[in-house]
């Protein structure tokens, strides 16, 4: 029976990424027994420290786990203020439409940093969040993220005045988010035309 059972285990731990799970779970119930954050647009840190899964050859933080860290904080943040909750009583999904990620400086093994993240804004479409990674040894943004997340089966407007019982009006965006919206938009275009969308639909 032991080995039926280690074996069972074994084949879960080979065909699933089961530490994800196990993470967002954490997660979920971490985030339900903190205080509600009220305002949409504040900014939420998490804090993180590089382990010996993290590393890649050179001793640094793998470049993927910036990407992975950022999902579960991404998480945290709309749990805390209610987006997750409301996206899911309207019918609604949030998944990543893109994400575009400029590393400053690495992590070391044992460094301890925080992921800052907060909503810059959002269209008819996506919300636009942008993360931090941040070194608490002195402060340094060692790495920086820009993540649309596309809205699906409903709109960023109606969940936001279903969390606030209110219309809120979306910031200007920061013109580097303007940039990257540019070009987010003109790869899809150039995608769509190599692909002969773009004559199908004319």
């Amino acid at each position: 029976m032991l080995l039926l059972v280690l074996a069972a285990l074994l084949l879960l731990f080979c065909t699933l990424d089961v530490w994800y799970f196990l993470r967002g779970v954490h997660v979920f119930i971490e985030a339900t027994f903190q205080p509600r954050v009220r305002d949409l647009l504040a900014e939420q840190s998490i804090d993180g420290m590089v382990l010996p899964h993290d590393l890649d050859y050179m001793g640094h933080m793998n470049n993927s786990r910036y990407l992975r860290e950022c999902d579960f904080a991404r998480f945290h943040h709309y749990m805390r203020n209610g987006l997750f909750m409301a996206s899911h009583k309207l019918g609604a999904r949030m998944v990543v439409g893109a994400s575009t990620i400029r590393y400053r400086r690495s992590l070391a093994f044992r460094e301890a940093f925080e992921i800052r993240t907060k909503i810059v804004g959002w269209d008819e479409k996506a919300f636009y969040v942008e993360q931090r990674f941040v070194s608490k040894r002195d402060g340094f943004v060692s790495a920086i993220m820009l993540c649309r997340q596309n809205v699906v089966h409903c709109s960023p407007e109606s969940i936001i005045e279903f969390v606030c019982k209110k219309k809120i009006e979306c910031p200007v965006f920061p013109e580097e988010l303007q940039h990257w919206i540019s070009f987010i938009t003109a790869s899809s275009q150039a995608l769509r035309a190599e692909s002969g969308l773009e004559e199908k639909n004319k």
